[in-house]
């Protein structure tokens, strides 16, 4: 029988994204989006959102780890619907990172 994980802090209802229980309009990836793009720890985006708890975002970082395929689709999803929205000539830091990734 197949174990199911439970992450605290995290919720996932209907076939929506995941995201923060306390927080909803907060989702897992744009947490990640700053760990992809600027390489900041759980402790430095505590640093930069002092409104997250610790809990919040260590469990948003259990579940991209081991949901990093859905997290990074979705991801990739928003940046290239944000670059057809701009089309920008200069592409931002996290869609350059995520195109050499392959992710995009």
């Amino acid at each position: 029988m197949p174990v199911t994980i439970q992450y605290p802090h995290i919720e996932k209802p209907g076939g929506e994204t995941a995201r923060l229980a306390r927080l909803p309009r907060i989702r897992v990836a744009q947490i990640i989006m700053d760990y992809l793009a600027h390489g900041w720890s759980a402790e430095e985006i505590l640093r930069q959102y002092p409104h997250f708890h610790p809990s919040e975002i260590h469990s948003a970082f259990a579940y991209y780890f081991d949901h990093r395929e859905e997290i990074d689709s979705e991801i990739a999803r928003e940046w290239q619907q944000a670059n057809k929205d701009q089309q920008s000539t200069a592409p931002s830091p996290i869609f350059l990172r995520l195109k050499a990734k392959g992710l995009i």
